[in-house]
């Protein structure tokens, strides 16, 4: 019988901004069992008058000592998102729990292509697989196809620019929807057909594939790729709501 979550206290080490409602959080979490990349955990408020509040928010890293990283994105009228990005300090104590899910993924010993489609801030736990990747010094090819609906909403962006150059075997196209950068081809669109098929895998190949992003996201890229011949038990899939 495997033994239940606990909440532990963190502490907020470090804070970088990605984009102007999204900030990486790097927590000392003493005891921290380790994880998996697409893993999440639980994060819980306690007010003074003793009112608490949790959310769920993808781990954005690989397993470090003590250490988790989190990337979370404001949430207008949220209750917990506004705080950790514009109130919670170096220092500040929060509650957390995991880590959460067995199932969305990825072993650093698989050696299927893997394709990764993010929608948003879906990005995070695929980000989370990336780093694992160049972590375990894994040779798999990677593919990620990205939905923003502008350049400025790309979280990660210096860092997905630096490893398409580094990382040996990881690729990235992305999907804009509202606003794309000058001299990208073609018009805003949502993500279709079209993208799936020429900036993923061939389902010959069998990779296994992770879809994240907001329900309906999910819902459409995930029957792109079945439509295109893709294994449905290989196209794994984690969604979120508008909960903050």
């Amino acid at each position: 019988m495997t033994a239940p979550l606990r909440w532990r206290v963190a502490r907020l080490r470090e804070r970088r901004a990605q984009t102007p409602t999204a900030h990486t959080l790097v927590l000392e979490a003493p005891g921290w069992p380790g994880h998996l990349p697409g893993q999440h955990v639980d994060v819980r408020l306690t007010a003074p008058d003793g009112y608490q509040a949790a959310r769920s928010y993808s781990l954005a890293g690989p397993a470090e000592a003590d250490r988790i990283t989190l990337t979370v994105q404001r949430v207008p009228d949220g209750e917990v998102s506004p705080y950790l990005i514009d109130v919670y300090a170096e220092g500040d104590p929060v509650e957390v729990r995991g880590p959460v899910g067995g199932w969305f993924v990825w072993h650093p010993e698989e050696t299927a292509p893997v394709l990764l489609v993010a929608g948003g801030s879906g990005v995070v736990p695929l980000m989370a697989m990336v780093r694992a990747r160049r972590a375990a010094g894994s040779r798999v090819p990677f593919r990620l196809v990205y939905s923003v609906r502008t350049p400025a909403d790309v979280i990660y962006a210096d860092e997905l620019r630096r490893r398409v150059r580094d990382d040996r075997g990881l690729d990235v196209a992305y999907v804009y929807t509202r606003e794309a950068p000058p001299g990208w081809r073609g018009e805003p669109h949502r993500i279709g057909l079209a993208d799936v098929d020429s900036h993923g895998w061939p389902p010959e190949l069998e990779p296994l594939c992770y879809v994240c992003g907001p329900t309906g996201f999910v819902e459409t890229a995930a029957d792109l790729l079945v439509g295109l011949g893709h294994q449905s038990r290989r196209v794994k899939t984690e969604r979120f709501g508008p909960t903050g």
